[in-house]
C-alpha cells in the first residue's frame, strides 16, 4: 500500500490561491525535523523542502482566488487536495494487481477520493503529513514573493496575504486586486 500524505496552505489569507501537496515517501525514508510547517523557521522549512523535493515523490495543486470566490474556501480546498491527490497517483505506473493508495489528510475534512482518512493536527503525528504541509507553506509563500514584486505596495512578502494592519491599509489606499485578492472574504468585501 502506497500512503500519500496531503496539507494545505493559504485558506486564511485574503489573496492568492490555496495551495496543496501531496507527498509519498520512498521505503525506510526518514527525514529529522519533521512538524507542522507553521512550527518551523522559514531557512528550516526550506532546507526541508529541499530535501523532501529531491528523495520524495510529490506534487502541489491549488484552487485560484477566482475558485475561492465561486465555490467557497472549503469547496476549494478540498478541489485542490483532490487535483494534488490525482496528479500524483498518476505518477504510480498502474499495475495488474492495481496499485492502493491509503490518503492521510490532515485536518477533520478528506476531499472525495476512495481510502482517505482525515487526522486533525495530522501535520504533527505523520511525517508524510508534515512534509506535505512544509510543501504547501514553502510554494504559497514563494507565490506570494512573487506576487509582492509585482504589486510592492501591498506587502505580500512579509505578510502572505493574511488580514494584517499592513495589508488592510494598502487596500484602503489601492484597491484590491482583481483576480488576486478573494472577494467574497469579509475584509476584502468592505473595498469593493
Amino acid at each position: 500500500m502506497t500512503i500519500i500524505g496531503v496539507d494545505e496552505a493559504g485558506r486564511g489569507p485574503l489573496v492568492g490561491s490555496v495551495v496543496a501537496a501531496a507527498v509519498v515517501f520512498p521505503a525506510n525514508f526518514y527525514l529529522e525535523g519533521l512538524t507542522d510547517s507553521k512550527k518551523l523557521t522559514e531557512k528550516k522549512r526550506e532546507d526541508l523542502y529541499t530535501q523532501i523535493t529531491e528523495q520524495c515523490h510529490w506534487s502541489v495543486a491549488e484552487a485560484s482566488s477566482i475558485e475561492i470566490d465561486e465555490i467557497n474556501i472549503l469547496q476549494a480546498t478540498l478541489l485542490s487536495m483532490k487535483r494534488v491527490i490525482n496528479n500524483l497517483q498518476n505518477e504510480f505506473p498502474s499495475s495488474s494487481h492495481e496499485n492502493i493508495f491509503r490518503v492521510l489528510v490532515d485536518g477533520n475534512q478528506c476531499p472525495d477520493v476512495p481510502n482517505c482518512l482525515s487526522i486533525i493536527k495530522g501535520d504533527l503525528i505523520e511525517p508524510v503529513i508534515s512534509a506535505a504541509s512544509i510543501i504547501a507553506k514553502v510554494t504559497r509563500d514563494r507565490q506570494m514573493k512573487e506576487l509582492d514584486l509585482k504589486y510592492p505596495d501591498y506587502g505580500f512578502a512579509r505578510h502572505k496575504g493574511y488580514g494584517t494592519k499592513e495589508h488592510l491599509t494598502a487596500l484602503s489606499k489601492y484597491g484590491p486586486i482583481k483576480g488576486m485578492h478573494r472577494h467574497t472574504f469579509a475584509p476584502i468585501k468592505n473595498f469593493t
